[in-house]
C-alpha cells in the first residue's frame, strides 16, 4: 500500500486585509449594524466580490462605480449614510454628497489621502503631475480628480513619449498604492535622463511592496502557487504577475470552490497568498483544502 504523504504549504503572513482594507470594512460593517438610515457605498468598499454581496445582503445599497454620481444625484436630500470607498475619491463626490446633506463616512485608506495632498501641493508649485498606474482603477481616478486639468497618468515610457510634455516643464511624479516598485522607479529613471526636471514620490504602500516581496520569494521556492482575491483587485493581479513569472505553476482563484484540487494533486511544495482585499475566512478555506493528505 502507498504510503500517504502529508503536503507542505507555505502560507504567506501578508496575506490577505492591510489595514487601511481592515479598518474601511469594519466600518461599513458597523454602520450597517448600527445605522437608522439607508446605508450606500459610493463604490464597491473594496474590490471583493464575496465582500461586496454580503454587504448587500446586509441592506447595503452599492452603487457601482459607473453610474455612482448619477445614482447620488437621484437621491433626495438626507437619504442616509453614503460610505466612500478605500480607494478614494475626487473633491467632486465630497461636493455632491455635501450638496445632497448625506452622512458622510469617510473609509479612504491614509496612504491615499497622502497622495491627494502631494498632488495638490505639486500643482501649487506650479509642477505637473504625473501618475504612474492604471488610468481605469478608482484609485487612479480619484487621484487624478485632485489635481490640475493637465495631470496625466502613465503605464510605460511610450505612453510617457506620446504626451510630448516639452523639456521646460517641471514635473513630479506619484504612483498608485499598488503598482509595482522595480517598474516605477525603472520609468522614473527613464524620464530623468531624457532630461526633465522630476520630483519621484514613492506612493507605493510599504505593505504592498513586502506582500509582493513575500510572493516572489515563497514562489520561486514551491512547486505550485496559489494567489487569492478578487477578479477587480489591482494588487491581487499584480501578485498573480509576479508569482507567475517565477512558478508556472500559479493559480489564481476568488474563493475556494474554484480551487479544484485535482489540478493540485502532483505539487508536493504549494504557496499561497491573497491579496489585500481578501477576508480571513476565504484563505482558511484554501488552506484547508491544499493542506488535505493526498
Amino acid at each position: 500500500m502507498t504510503e500517504r504523504r502529508k503536503r507542505e504549504v507555505i502560507l504567506a503572513e501578508s496575506a490577505g486585509f492591510c489595514f487601511g482594507v481592515q479598518k474601511a470594512v469594519e466600518t461599513v460593517y458597523r454602520e450597517a449594524e448600527e445605522s437608522k438610515d439607508t446605508v450606500y457605498s459610493y463604490g464597491a468598499i473594496i474590490h471583493n466580490e464575496e465582500v461586496v454581496r454580503d454587504l448587500t445582503e446586509k441592506g447595503v445599497v452599492v452603487f457601482e462605480d459607473e453610474d455612482a454620481a448619477a445614482k447620488v444625484r437621484a437621491l433626495p436630500e438626507e437619504a442616509g449614510t453614503i460610505i466612500l470607498r478605500s480607494h478614494g475619491v475626487g473633491p467632486e463626490v465630497y461636493r455632491l454628497c455635501e450638496e445632497k446633506k448625506l452622512r458622510i463616512v469617510d473609509t479612504a485608506c491614509p496612504f491615499v489621502n497622502k497622495i491627494h495632498r502631494i498632488v495638490q501641493t505639486e500643482n501649487r508649485k506650479g509642477r505637473r503631475v504625473l501618475i504612474v498606474g492604471d488610468p481605469k482603477h478608482p484609485e487612479v481616478e480619484g487621484i487624478r480628480a485632485w489635481g490640475r486639468a493637465d495631470t496625466a497618468v502613465i503605464r510605460d515610457e511610450e505612453e510617457f513619449l506620446a504626451l510630448q510634455i516639452p523639456k521646460d516643464v517641471p514635473l513630479s511624479v506619484v504612483a498608485q498604492t499598488t503598482f509595482r516598485l522595480p517598474k516605477f522607479k525603472m520609468l522614473v529613471d527613464k524620464i530623468r535622463e531624457l532630461g526633465y526636471d522630476i520630483a519621484c514620490f514613492n506612493t507605493i504602500c510599504n505593505a504592498t511592496q513586502e506582500r509582493q516581496a513575500e510572493a516572489k520569494k515563497i514562489a520561486s521556492e514551491v512547486d505550485a502557487m496559489i494567489v487569492i482575491g478578487g477578479k477587480n483587485s489591482s494588487n491581487t493581479r499584480k501578485l498573480v504577475e509576479i508569482c507567475s513569472a517565477v512558478c508556472p505553476h500559479t493559480f489564481y482563484v476568488r474563493t475556494a470552490s474554484e480551487l479544484d484540487p485535482e489540478l493540485l494533486a502532483p505539487f508536493q511544495r504549494i504557496g499561497i497568498t491573497a491579496g489585500a482585499s481578501t477576508p480571513k475566512h476565504i484563505i482558511e478555506e484554501v488552506q484547508a483544502i491544499v493542506r488535505a493528505e493526498f
